[in-house]
C-alpha cells in the first residue's frame, strides 16, 4: 500500500484509488494492441475518510466537470508506454488537482472605481458617439447631382 501526500500530514492511499485499464492509442507498434497501458483512476470523495464535510464540498464543486453524480473523481493517463508510468502519472495528476481544489482562495473586497477610471470612460464613450455622429451627418447629405 503505498501512499501519496496531499497536503502537510494528509495522504491518499492507493487502496483508496480504483483502477481500471484498457488499451491505449498512438505509436506503440505491435504492442499497442496487445496490452492495455492507458490508467484511468477512480476516487471516491464522497466516500473518503481522508478528508472533512467541508473539504469534500469544495473538492466536488471545483472538480464537478470530473466527478460523477455519486461523487467519485475520474483521471485517465496514457501519455507513457508502461501501465506502471501511466498509474503513477494518473495518481500524481490526482494529488495535484484535490491539493489545487483544496486551497481556500481569497474572498475579493469590493472597491469602488476610481473617478479618474469612471471620467476616461465616460470621456472615451463621448469621442466614439463624436464619431458616429459625424459619419452619419456626412453620409446623410446629398449632392446636387442625385437629386
Amino acid at each position: 500500500m503505498q501512499k501519496t501526500e496531499i497536503k502537510k500530514g494528509r495522504f491518499i492511499s492507493d487502496d483508496d484509488v480504483v483502477f481500471r485499464f484498457s488499451r491505449s492509442g498512438g505509436p506503440g507498434g505491435q504492442n499497442v494492441n496487445k496490452v492495455n497501458t492507458r490508467v484511468t483512476a477512480f476516487f471516491d470523495v464522497a466516500g473518503s475518510e481522508s478528508f472533512s464535510e467541508s473539504e469534500k464540498k469544495r473538492i466536488l464543486k471545483r472538480l464537478a466537470t470530473r466527478a460523477n453524480k455519486d461523487g467519485i473523481v475520474r483521471i485517465a493517463s496514457q501519455k507513457h508506454r508502461t501501465q506502471k508510468a501511466n498509474r503513477k502519472a494518473a495518481v500524481e495528476r490526482l494529488a495535484e488537482l484535490l491539493r489545487e481544489a483544496l486551497k481556500v482562495r481569497p474572498v475579493r473586497k469590493k472597491t469602488a472605481v476610481p473617478e479618474y477610471a469612471r471620467q476616461k470612460r465616460l470621456e472615451e464613450k463621448k469621442r466614439r458617439s463624436m464619431l458616429k455622429k459625424q459619419r452619419s451627418a456626412f453620409s446623410g447629405q446629398r449632392t446636387e447631382k442625385e437629386s
